[in-house]
Formats: C-alpha cells, structure tokens, sequence
C-alpha cells in the first residue's frame, strides 16, 4: 500500500501543471576546487548526510564527468567545472552579490545538470537550502522541478537567531554540539547566517548540560566557522562600572573570553537589561573592550543596545556619538524596553548600522505580544509554549524590515522554531508568502507527501489563539484535522517538530474544552450565591464553592489530558524539552512549563474560597450578604448597566485598546496567583466606549485594579467619591448628568508618573463597571 501511494504521489507531481520533473537519484555531487576548506569537507558532508537521511542514497563526490546525472556546487565567477561550462548568468545576476545565489537545471545534454551557485562560500549553502526546501526527497528518489530556476540576492546583511547555551533556555541546555550543529544547519538552509551565544553567565550548570559553559562556547564558535556563519556573543556587564577597580577586572574577564574563543563576528552588549550602568561609564568600557576584541578579532565589531536607558541617558547616548563619532561601534541593537525602531533609526548616524532584536519566542510579558489571546490560553499555555505565529511574525518583519539592517531574533528554546523559520526566510526576501514558506518547512522536515497539509495546519494553529475560545469553532475543526494527520502519518511520531506541533493541537482543545465547562459552574455558583438570603449565608457559599470545584475532576477530558503528558513525555526524550519545574526540572515555571499548568484554574475557585474565608470572619450579616452580592453580581450589574474585564477578549466588548503592549497578564506566585483571573490581566490606560446610555439616567463608575486610576469621561478629570488603591481594590467616579445627554461616552486614562517604579510597579486597571443608578 505505501507503495502504491508513493507511485500515485510521483505520478500526480509528475503531471501536475507546468512541471518537468528531473530525476537526479544517480547523480554523482561536483564541486569546485575554489571551495576552500572547512567549507568544502562541511558543505560535502551536509549534502551527504541530508539527502542519505531523507532517501538512503549515498551520493557520490568525484570530479571526473560521466554520463551520470551531475549536482555542481560551483561559485558564479567560476568558468567551468570539471571541463563543462556554467550557465550564462546576467552581469547583474543576484547570484554574484555576497550571499547571492542561484539554482537552476540544464537538460540540454544527455545528462542533467543541477547547479548550485553562490556569490561566495555562503551564497553555494544557502543555494543547498534552496535545494532541499525545493527538491521532492523520499525513498531512492531525488525529483527536482524544472521550474524551480531562481537566482536570489538577500535583503538583510544579518539574519541571525540567539541560541544561548545557558540554564534559562528550555531545551538546548540538554543538548551536546551534535544536536547544535544540526539545529544551526537547519536555521542556516532555511537562510540564517549568524549564531548569538550567551556565553558568559555566572549561574551554575543546569541538571540538564552536558558541557560546561566553556566548552559549547567553544564548540559553537566552531560550528559557525565550519559552515560559515557569523558568531555573535551577547555579554552584559552586571558589576558597577562607575568603580574602576571592577571596570578592569570586567575587562579582563571579557578580553579572556575573546581569547578562547576561536571565531567572533559581532559582540552585543546589553545597555540596561540587564544591568544599571549609565551610558558614561558603559561607552568607555565598551571602547576599551572594542581594543581587546581587535586584537583576537580583528574584523569583529562591537553593538549596544540601549535598553532600559531613561530619556537623559538616551541623548547622552546620542550627544556622545555627535561629539566623538567612535569608530570602534559598529551600530545600535533595539530590543525590548529600547526607544522605538523608527525614533533610533533616525537618531543614529548614517555611518552606524541599526539591528534588531525582536523576541519572537515569547507570547505574553513581552515585546510583541499575542493579539487577542483568550486568557485561559495565557494562564495555561503561558510565555513559552509552542507558539508558531507565522502570520503575525511576518506582519512585524515587514512592519520594521525598512529600519534596519537586519536582525538576530532573541529566543529561548524550539518552541519558537517555525517562526525562526519565516522570519530568516522573510531577511531573505520579504515578498515571498508565507504559506510558501510554511510549505517549505514542512517539506523539509516531515517529507512531500505531508508539506501542503501541515502548511495550512500550521496556519490553523495560529487561528486557535484568535479572539474567546467560546466562539472559535475553528480549534475543534484543527483538533480533528491534527488528530488525522497523527493517524496517518505514524512513523513521524518520533520527530520533535511533529510532536510540537501536535501538543498544541491537544492542548488547546483541551484548555477549550475545560474553560466552557469551568466557566458554566461559575455562573451556576452564582446563581446560588443570589439566594444568600434564603438559604443562609454559610449553606450558600458552602453549596457554591462545591459547585465551582467541580472542575477539579479529572475525568472531565481525561484522553486528551493524557496526550498532552504522553507529548510532553515524547519531547522531553527527543530534544529535552522540559515542560515541568517537577517532573523535567525546567528552569522556572515561565520557562515552557505548560504541563504545570494544565489543570489551572479556569474558573474563581481558588478565588471564592479566599473571599468565603473572609466573608466568614465578618461579624454583621448585612456585611456579609452585601460583599455576597458584588461577588454574585460582578460580571452582571443589571440591566441597563455594563461590565468590562478590560483585557479579556471576551469580556470586553466596550474597550478600544488592545495589545501591543496594551495588554499584559500579571505574574504572582510562579504563576499560580489565587487573585480573581480579571485581576491577572491589566491595561495600563485603557480606553472604552459605551453608546446607547439613557440620556436621563444617572451613572457612575467603579475600577477595580492597582495604584492610580486618572479617569477623564468624554476628555474631562472626573474626581472619586471612593479611591482605594491597593490591588483589586475599587475606586469609584459620580458621573454628572451633562455627559449622557447625547447617549454616549469615552472613558479614558491619564497616566501617572511612575517612571521612577519598575514597570511591575505601575498602576493598573483590571475591571470597569458603568453603573445606571
């Protein structure tokens, strides 16, 4: 039976529209005598060991023609291969510009030719990944396309993923050099040229790392010189700068590094995150370390970031490189809590170049996070699931591409693996669609037969995270669709990608599933908690919290559950992904943990037994019953009242302002917080719109959050009747008639100054309430 489907598969792509299919199972791999070594033994291997994985071809290399079918691996200066000419390229060929490449098939002759060609060493690698993304590989077959004849010049200089080797990162702190040299070539076929490391963190060893700090650092340095790639360092300096003792024991520490190491292209140092040094002290260390660097190093460049810098020591910054123009910084990176892209880019001097630092890892608590993500994933799924958003990463790249030189993407483990895929691809060439891309991707990690499918599953998966889970009817068509595909395709099983992809699938219906049903027991503890006054205020609560605690049976959805373990168990043992602080020992709860998570509550069980505990110890019934009926009543005011959870995209139907950065989820007790789950999600200065008020009503408004809360009704300061600001407390505005007689209006926020606060420490709103009185 397989058999048969692989023959029905060649003969459709056979005879599909517009294809000429070479077959290029025989060949026999050329290459030119100008590939000098490392790159001509590490570019021969790769092709080998690639294609013998995929097929169990062994192909040969020889430098004699033969009537055999020929991959060349050629540059596009090069006049002749081995006594055959190369293809006539244009004068102003892509293929000739540096990491320019081109691939094209010559059947004129009895045998074909395919031709791998580079602009240099890393144009013929990245002319392989075009290869492999293109060529329809499966058992004793190689089949290329005819059509697939491109010539590609890349957009930006620097393409590049931070592969930190450090206790933080949920997976590839459990690898050895082979697991990261395999990992580098596939980011380096699918268009990446550069490897940031984070070689120089004082933490001890991880239970999971099998080499010392010292040794990877080494060992990735080499990996990127083998093949060709940039090696870029990320080293901060945590110590006091301003004390000149430590200055130069920090410079010695650094310079030593660069001693042992034996390839460094780029070194970025952090600004502010971390560490507190101003930039008068952090511009002299960084000249003194660019002199140290030069002499190991020589064509190595030094970048800052200016990350948590305040608005003074930005212009310093600035002032600085008007008034001594250093020749020893190559350029600025901007990253989380930078001055925005455009404002750096037209700051920054010309002759400086101007990298980005995107975090296309994280999903919540960060630089760009997921739009209009339901809680419940937020809280389960958290800040490093498995999180492929090649939509919304392609958006951001061609929000930003035009600023920059190009960008070396912060990340913390595989979660994050397709979107390191479409965003190196798009630094490629950022007109190329993204389900290409994704097809691509697919192709070359999961074979032909699969590559459309797991294209558009992919597309599915990041459809779930749209909008309230309650109403995305699509995340049950992706389960079932995901559930097929596991079915089908079994001997994938053990491939690491796979198992991402499908965990999600099973995670997310479970969580789905979970906060409907969570969500119905709430409101029927409500209802009882109405009738406090008939059945007792004791008997109530008693009655309602068994209600919400319901949920704790695990039998609700016990198969899926079981498959998100037997997942988790899978990825652990593939590629030491470490989902559990308990069971994987992940480096912290917000470190991938999800399996840690998949039983958070979805409803305020954990809530209503803390509030019960202190509605108890209240000594006058009249008390109780009040603080009773806000909790019965909080999400429904009544009829002709409203009610926002601000950040909630499901209950929120009144509040204009959303993400990017508009909207963040709070983290407590190792993200186990015991708060209302409306008070772990917080708008700073939110803003909402009410229509359709009664023009002879009377209104005011309630706020529940933290700190300040500078509430302006229709432009206007409005002045409290209540103010309290600790967390979760209510803050309460009387509204004057005059600004309902139209029907309308617009609340918004001022905001406080609290520039001298860490930003945990900043006010915010959780819950408004606009009440007709």
């Amino acid at each position: 039976m397989r058999k048969l489907v692989q023959a029905l598969f060649f003969i459709s792509f056979a005879f599909s529209s517009q294809a000429q299919i070479v077959d290029f199972s025989n060949a026999t791999i050329h290459v030119t005598k100008e590939l000098k070594s490392p790159y001509r033994e590490t570019y021969l291997r790769l092709i080998q060991e690639e294609i013998k994985s995929r097929t169990d071809l062994n192909l040969r290399v020889q430098d004699k023609s033969d009537a055999m079918p020929i991959i060349a691996l050629v540059f596009a200066t090069d006049q002749n291969l081995n006594g055959i000419s190369l293809p006539q390229l244009p004068k102003n060929s892509p293929a000739f510009a540096k990491e320019g490449y081109a691939f094209s098939i010559d059947i004129s002759t009895k045998r074909p030719i395919l031709w791998l060609i580079g602009g240099d060493e890393r144009g013929i690698l990245f002319s392989l990944g075009e290869f492999f993304r293109k060529a329809h590989l499966s058992k004793h077959k190689i089949l290329v396309d005819k059509k697939y004849d491109v010539a590609v010049s890349p957009l930006h200089t620097i393409r590049g993923h931070q592969l930190g080797y450090r206790n933080t990162a949920n997976s590839w702190d459990a690898w050895d050099a082979k697991h990261y040299e395999q990992y580098i070539r596939d980011l380096a076929l699918f268009g990446t040229n550069a490897i940031e490391n984070i070689p120089m963190e004082d933490t001890p060893l991880g239970p999971h790392m099998k080499l010392s700090r010292e040794e990877m650092n080494v060992k990735l340095s080499q990996i990127c010189q083998n093949y060709g790639l940039d090696y870029w360092v990320w080293t901060p300096a945590i110590v006091d700068l301003a004390d000149e003792a430590k200055f130069k024991q920090e410079v010695i520490k650094h310079t030593d590094f660069y001693k042992r190491t034996p390839k460094i292209d780029g070194v970025f140092f952090p600004g502010g995150d971390p560490g507190s040094n101003h930039p008068k002290y952090v511009l002299p260390f960084l000249k003194a370390l660019s002199a140290e660097l030069k002499l190991s190093h020589p064509a190595a460049g030094m970048w800052v970031s200016l990350q948590g810098f305040s608005d003074e020591e930005v212009n310093y910054f600035y002032e600085y490189l008007e008034k001594y123009q250093p020749n020893w910084l190559v350029g600025v990176v901007t990253g989380p809590s930078s001055p925005d892209l455009a404002s750096t880019r037209f700051r920054l001097p010309k002759q400086y170049k101007h990298r980005h630092y995107p975090d296309i890892t994280h999903t919540v608590r960060c630089q760009y996070p997921t739009e209009n993500w339901d809680q419940a994933f937020a809280l389960t799924e958290g800040r490093e699931v498995s999180n492929p958003q090649p939509v919304y990463y392609a958006k951001i790249h061609q929000r930003f591409a035009h600023l920059t030189d190009g960008s070396i993407a912060y990340s913390d483990g595989v979660h994050d693996d397709v979107n390191k895929v479409v965003w190196s691809q798009k630094s490629v060439d950022p007109s190329k669609d993204v389900r290409d891309v994704l097809v691509e991707y697919a192709r070359f990690f999961f074979g032909n037969q699969v590559s459309e499918q797991v294209a558009d599953g992919i597309l599915a998966l990041e459809r779930n995270w749209v909008g309230p889970v309650e109403e995305n009817g699509g995340i049950e068509t992706t389960f079932s669709y995901w559930k097929n595909l596991e079915i089908q395709y079994p001997t994938l099983k053990n491939n690491w990608r796979w198992q991402q992809l499908l965990l999600r699938a099973y995670y997310d219906t479970y969580i789905k599933r979970r906060k409907i049903h969570e969500q119905k027991l709430e409101n029927q503890a409500n209802l009882i908690l109405t009738k406090a006054s008939q059945i007792g205020v004791l008997k109530a609560m008693e009655m309602a919290l068994a209600k919400v605690n319901e949920a704790d049976n695990a039998s609700v959805n016990s198969d899926l559950r079981q498959k998100i373990i037997y997942y988790c168990d899978a990825l652990f043992t593939s590629i030491g992904l470490q989902s559990s602080v308990v069971k994987y020992q992940a480096s912290g709860a917000e470190r991938g943990a999800v399996l840690d998570f998949i039983d958070y509550p979805l409803n305020n069980r954990w809530w209503l037994a803390d509030e019960f505990e202190k509605i108890k110890k209240m000594t006058k019934e009249e008390d109780q019953l009040a603080r009773i009926a806000v909790i019965a009543n909080w999400e429904n005011p009544g009829i002709g009242s409203f009610y926002d959870n601000v950040s909630d995209v499901a209950k929120g139907p009144r509040v204009t302002t959303r993400t990017d950065d508009g909207t963040d989820v709070l983290w407590e007790e190792n993200g186990k917080s015991r708060r209302r789950l409306s008070s772990q999600l917080y708008q700073n200065f939110p803003k909402l719109t009410y229509v359709d008020l009664d023009p002879n009503a009377k209104y005011s408004i309630r706020i529940s959050g933290y700190g300040e809360a500078l509430l302006r009704v229709d432009g206007v300061r409005i002045a409290p009747t209540l103010y309290q600001k600790g967390m979760g407390e209510f803050k309460e505005f009387q509204l004057s008639p005059q600004y309902v007689r139209d029907g309308k209006i617009e609340v918004s926020f001022d905001e406080p100054e609290e520039s001298h606060l860490n930003w945990r420490q900043h006010s915010k709103v959780f819950d408004v309430w606009l009440f007709k009185n």
